[in-house]
């Protein structure tokens, strides 16, 4: 979630404090602010002040009685439940899917190609996968293709912490079950190199990824996987809900036993960040800092690239 106006000191000022609690933050007044506003922004079409005020102050109520598993991807599926109540269904990004899913299709002959030139082809798999989290509708109120381009050329933020990646590949070569976690559409094209590659450095790995299970923003679904041909590649399956993250306690049968059993789990994106990141399993996070508040957490410009290992988050 984006934080509309607040200085990248205020957010690690505000980190900091709560780094010393040492307390695993999935919501905070800063991402509060950010889904008041943002949910605002939704009504602005609509001219029944009425209905209007109704919907924020639901809104409010819901935010105020969050528990402290609450996090924002969560909080946004319960504010679509009351938003399709007032206003009908949310807004369609189908059109946006496929056009995202075609224009990355476009570029994967290309990008492949750059990926076996690389002296580590499976690193720079990984960096294009996680550059393609970049194209978020639900973090950004905009997403550019130019920038989406730029960030391949820009060395600076789309290096891997070395450390992190070295013992991925240890936990890969000594696991059984890998998951992954897709974010977005169009990223999910980026995934598919990312699993070509990795299937190759590790043949022994039962390989299994998730999508969401209902529509919610731009996030990438079943039809998504088919319609990219990541399927091809690796069994796939749904979580089952509309959350536009991964929630443990909402996954039900073959969701529920692929996450339980995985022994080396990699999650895409800040939604899979912000609902996992606390429960202690053995999980890779890959993501874009795309707003100020993880800017501000990671110390790092937007759209530096962050490659995360849940052990060793906050050590």
């Amino acid at each position: 979630m984006d934080i509309v106006t607040a200085p990248a000191e205020e957010v690690c000022i505000v980190w900091r404090i709560i780094r010393k609690r040492g307390v695993p933050m999935r919501l905070n007044s800063m991402c509060i602010r950010c889904l008041v506003n943002s949910q605002q922004r939704r009504l602005l079409n609509f001219e029944d002040e009425d209905k209007n005020t109704a919907y924020m102050k639901e809104i409010t109520r819901i935010i105020g009685e969050s528990d402290d598993e609450a996090s924002s991807p969560y909080l946004v599926y319960l504010f679509n439940q009351v938003y399709r109540r007032y206003f009908g269904e949310v807004k369609d990004y189908t059109a946006i899917k496929k056009e995202y899913n075609a224009y990355v299709l476009e570029m994967e002959d290309a990008l492949y190609e750059e990926i076996l030139k690389a002296e580590d082809p499976l690193a720079k798999a990984l960096v294009y996968a996680r550059i393609g989290n970049y194209i978020d509708f639900g973090a950004m109120q905009q997403v550019e293709k130019k920038v989406f381009l730029e960030l391949f050329r820009d060395e600076e933020k789309s290096g891997l912490d070395q450390g992190v990646y070295e013992t991925f590949l240890r936990d890969c070569e000594n696991g059984k079950r890998f998951l992954l976690l897709t974010d977005n559409c169009g990223e999910i094209v980026l995934d598919k190199l990312f699993l070509k590659e990795f299937k190759k450095r590790f043949p022994h790995l039962d390989i299994c990824v998730m999508v969401r299970g209902e529509e919610v923003l731009n996030d990438a679904t079943m039809v998504d996987a088919e319609e990219t041909g990541i399927c091809d590649v690796a069994k796939v399956i749904h979580n089952g809900n509309g959350v536009a993250g991964t929630m443990e306690r909402l996954l039900e049968g073959e969701a529920k036993e692929a996450f339980g059993k995985a022994d080396i789990i990699l999650a895409k994106g800040q939604a899979n960040f912000e609902t996992l990141n606390g429960c202690g399993r053995n999980i890779y996070y890959s993501f874009l800092c795309k707003c100020d508040w993880f800017s501000g957490r990671f110390h790092v410009e937007k759209n530096t690239g962050m490659f995360l290992r849940e052990k060793e988050i906050g050590a």
